[in-house]
């Protein structure tokens, strides 16, 4: 093999006409037929018409083909919560013609198996002695192609376009491509449970999407362009692959030039001319082109991006034009710190877990991609990981655009039904689908992160280490880690930075809530930036309103399903309330964990897991968008734009509730990931509820660097509290839209004295019994007595995931809902909903199942349940017991232990039950409330499976 480059700088001024290589499109109408008995191979399908009729691009489900959904439907995807199929209360769930499934949402139609789909075609004579190739651009799983009677190969890739070279097999005039598409998991397996193939996200899909045609190029013609920029050379270096057909020789001449177009500055790529010559078949031009002294490079804030052109001059044919996108840009490490250019920079990411609803596969087009990358960065966020999946060519083009460090992976969760590194298919496919990835994707400035995929078993430390080092030594454009992973998985040593769990989250459970612990010491071990694997996953009410958006392939039956049983459980007029109280506390954790993260120093970023919901395996609600990506009402960008920026103003709190004895302390720090540093002024201020201003002040000309800056410490006394109520810190950065808040409590040390003329018990005794008998009032105090209901768990976090996925594993509740009005409350400061005042009343308290109550009733503090279970729960309600009036509570507000909120609480109690106020208008059985302290609930949770998920217990065998 012999190359000549001569390097010809040039003037020559012509613009780059139309592409030479024409195109077919075969978007339309195409033949189809099912194959569920394979038969198509054995009797020739290739030689006749087939039956049917199918519009690509778009999948058999998209158009309405495949077989109903039914109990007995081979779904691909893992369920460990087994309890639908025989749970007798799911019964009329599970008839013919009406399935609802909870683990995802239900397709109309599914198939798994082969099927066939075909068209004629005429290739014109101008076609004659042309490289002809067909390209497929997404195909889902396994294509077979046969042009005529000529079977030509099989492709199988989950991550990059189906491409077939037909050089000698399509000459001008009418042919027919039969192409069997079977979407089974065969000798190849990803793992069921992989977004690249999974029914819980994008689903198990049988179709072609996305681009499809014919191309025909010169006999001589670049067959690709990778671009590697070099910053400190001031260069990009270039290999350029050059390929002919049937091994012509060549000579010729090569033009390469370019500009920006997406920036306000632009810049140009001097047009430059190489000559070249080799003797046949392909080979790989190695070019240098220098960028100039003053290039424009490419990051979240500038996305400046080029476009070069090329143009083969070949001796021997026609000639061809080739264009590539990239930019001028270098995302590396730096000790513990992640370097975009050499700034430093924090990823502030979310997982995307291939969530289509009305498709089932992913948008194709560019315009759909920047919608939701530019919802991703108007919450703050800089980063998309993709988990076991990689998305098409448009979501690469978007990020480039909008500016998004991205992480793709290979298409695996080898963990459920499969195992690397034990001699599996799946080894080899990893490589090959990774570098299809890397060859198809590669010139894309936001591919900045690869993993091999998620979560594996095997022998994975050998294999993953392996592959991190053939990546590291063939790809520098990017850096490497073996696998996405939770924190029990086995460290993989070479990984250029980690994405991993067990530094994530809040640890409220049994700690009130504070804001001066952060990560340190979970992350200490590790010298490569830290990035928190699948962070929050904060669970949230569904919002039964979403069910009407299901117009596509898709519908919500897991929504009806649960709107159905809540109905069933007397609860369903406050299903909205529902949504809404849970998502303000799933807001606030969300506030309180990134925020955790920010002022941990040596941390290098977080994905959440994730912005949008996600509605498979077992329903997981955990975003504040939905899953169309659309918002939630009870938070928008704006506010999550407060705790999720590129700056954004912490505060080191001590508590959140604090006594008129106590002083307010803080301090103040600033997270600062932006474009230069900062020297600004930073205002401060707590105010009131009711806007009364209690104390401000500045920290003028603070210095903000890199990462976080500590700026000062705050106080304020609060012994000129009056009256209890929340109060607000807020921390505004001088002349940016930078700012933040927290909300604070303030109650009295001590509440003043009342003489109750109601009578407290802890148990309803003879002396309840004859008080309520006689007309009076009873204060049941029931802490720890609670027998129906005792087996639901209750922190103040809400549901993790969701309960069915890890089969009902603590906590079980989404907060509370309380009315703010009554008056109960009318000396507690509340609104709707848990907040933190609440946290030492709720957290690791008991509620009580009212499952035997009247229909009607409604309690006074309200645990919202799980929505597998939807149990009426209670922590305080109040009754008519004959003609006495009762009010019970499951928690012990008068236990010292417990903090000023609860012994505030409990005064408003009794202030309320010595009022007039307190006349209980719902009337319950003495024996019905009684049945709380001596029965357990009839509806007990029953998985009827024998083992927890895999995923909880990473098996290290074969």
């Amino acid at each position: 093999m012999r190359i000549v480059v001569l390097i010809l700088l040039s003037s020559i001024g012509f613009s780059l006409q139309a592409q030479v290589r024409d195109t077919i499109d075969l978007e339309g109408q195409w033949k189809f037929q099912k194959d569920e008995k394979d038969l198509g191979v054995n009797e020739k399908w290739y030689n006749k018409t087939l039956d049917g009729e199918i519009e690509l691009p778009g999948s058999m489900r998209v158009r309405g083909k495949g077989d109903p959904v039914t109990l007995e439907t081979q779904w691909t995807g893992s369920i460990y919560d087994s309890s639908f199929y025989f749970n007798p209360r799911y019964k009329k769930y599970r008839q013919p013609g009406d399935v609802k499934f909870p683990f995802w949402l239900t397709p109309e139609k599914q198939y798994k198996g082969a099927a066939w789909y075909q068209k004629e075609v005429v290739i014109p004579k101008t076609w004659k002695n042309k490289h002809i190739k067909l390209f497929l651009e997404r195909a889902h799983t396994e294509t077979i192609l046969w042009i005529d009677s000529v079977k030509v190969g099989m492709r199988n890739s989950l991550v990059a376009p189906h491409q077939y070279e037909l050089d000698s097999l399509l000459s001008p005039g009418k042919h027919r491509i039969s192409l069997r598409i079977d979407n089974r998991i065969k000798n190849i397996n990803v793992g069921p449970d992989s977004h690249s193939i999974t029914d819980h996200t994008q689903g198990n899909w049988n179709g072609m999407i996305g681009k499809l045609k014919l191309t025909a190029t010169a006999p001589v013609y670049i067959s690709g362009v990778q671009a590697y920029p070099d910053l400190n050379a001031k260069e990009v270096n270039l290999k350029i692959a050059l390929a002919s057909m049937e091994g012509i020789g060549d000579e010729g001449r090569l033009e390469i030039w370019g500009s920006s177009f997406n920036s306000e500055r632009k810049d140009s790529i001097k047009r430059q001319s190489y000559s070249y010559a080799y003797e046949g078949k392909a080979d790989t031009l190695h070019l240098s082109i220098p960028m100039g002294d003053d290039f424009l490079t490419w990051d979240e804030f500038d996305p400046a991006l080029y476009l070069l052109k090329l143009k083969l001059h070949s001796a021997t044919s026609e000639e061809d034009q080739y264009q590539v996108q990239f930019a001028m840009r270098e995302f590396k490490t730096d000790g513990k710190n992640f370097t975009i250019n050499g700034r430093p920079v924090f990823l502030r990411g979310t997982v995307d877990n291939a969530v289509f609803p009305l498709t089932g596969y992913p948008d194709m087009d560019l315009d759909s991609w920047l919608r939701i990358f530019r919802i991703i960065k108007a919450h703050g966020l800089n980063h998309v990981r993709y988990h076991s999946w990689c998305p098409p060519e448009a979501a690469f083009k978007a990020a480039d655009l909008e500016g998004l460090y991205l992480q793709p992976e290979g298409p695996s969760w080898a963990n459920h039904g499969t195992a690397l590194g034990v001699g599996r298919p799946v080894d080899k496919y990893i490589y090959q689908e990774a570098n299809r990835m890397a060859r198809q994707y590669g010139n894309y400035a936001s591919f900045c992160m690869m993993a091999y995929g998620n979560e594996p078993r095997g022998r994975q430390v050998e294999y993953l280490s392996s592959f991190n080092a053939y990546w590291k030594k063939k790809d520098p454009r990017r850096i490497y880690t073996g696998a996405s992973v939770g924190g029990s998985w086995p460290v993989i040593p070479n990984n250029e930075y980690m994405v991993r769990g067990g530094a994530r989250d809040l640890r409220w459970k049994n700690s009130a809530p504070q804001t001066k612990a952060n990560f340190e010491r979970a992350i200490a071990n590790f010298d490569v930036p830290f990035v928190s694997h699948e962070m929050g996953q904060y669970c949230v009410f569904p919002n039964f309103k979403e069910i009407t958006k299901y117009k596509g392939a898709y519908k919500a039956k897991n929504f009806e399903l649960f709107r159905e049983d809540l109905k069933d459980h007397h609860m369903a007029s406050q299903a909205h309330d529902f949504f809404m109280a849970s998502g303000k506390l799933q807001a606030l954790c969300y506030k309180y964990t990134i925020e955790k993260a920010l002022r941990t120093p040596d941390y290098s970023g977080f994905q959440l897991l994730s912005l949008n919901d996600y509605p498979g395996q077992g329903t997981a609600l955990v975003g504040v968008l939905d899953a169309f990506w659309d918002p939630k009402p009870y938070i928008n960008k704006e506010d999550f734009r407060e705790f999720c920026n590129s700056t954004v103003p912490l505060a080191e709190i001590p508590h959140f509730v604090f006594t008129t004895t106590e002083e307010f302390t803080a301090v103040l720090e600033v997270s600062h990931y932006g474009k230069q540093a900062l020297q600004k002024d930073l205002f401060w201020e707590i105010k009131a509820e009711d806007g009364q201003l209690i104390k401000k002040g500045s920290f003028p000309h603070s210095s903000l660097s890199f990462g976080l800056n500590k700026i000062g410490s705050i106080e304020a006394d609060l012994d000129s509290v009056v009256t209890p109520g929340k109060f607000t810190l807020s921390v505004n950065v001088q002349g940016t839209s930078f700012h933040n808040h927290w909300n604070f409590w303030v109650f009295p040390a001590k509440t003043p004295e009342i003489r109750p003329d109601f009578y407290t018990c802890t148990s309803l005794n003879e002396k309840a019994k004859e008080v309520l008998r006689a007309g009076g009032k009873v204060f049941l105090n029931a802490a720890g007595k609670v027998v129906k209901g005792e087996e639901v768990k209750q922190t103040f976090l809400p549901v993790f995931w969701n309960t069915s996925w890890f089969q009902m594993r603590p906590p079980h509740t989404l907060g509370i809902l309380v009315n703010p009005r009554h008056p109960i409350f009318t000396e507690f400061p509340t609104s709707y909903h848990s907040d933190l005042q609440w946290w030492s009343i709720v957290n690791n308290t008991q509620v009580m199942n009212l499952e035997d109550f009247p229909e009607s009733f409604k309690p006074l503090i309200q645990p919202i349940d799980t929505w597998f279970m939807n149990r009426r729960l209670a922590m305080i309600f109040e009754a008519k017991v004959g003609k006495g009036k009762l009010l019970v509570c499951s928690v012990d507000l008068q236990d010292p232990g417990k903090d000023a909120a609860a012994h505030q609480l409990f005064y408003s109690l009794r202030k309320y039950m010595e009022s007039k106020d307190f006349d209980p208008k719902q009337e319950v059985e003495l024996s019905v409330i009684e049945d709380i302290f001596e029965s357990p609930s009839k509806q007990q949770f029953n998985n009827y499976s024998k083992e927890g998920p895999d995923e909880l217990k990473p098996d290290q065998k074969k």
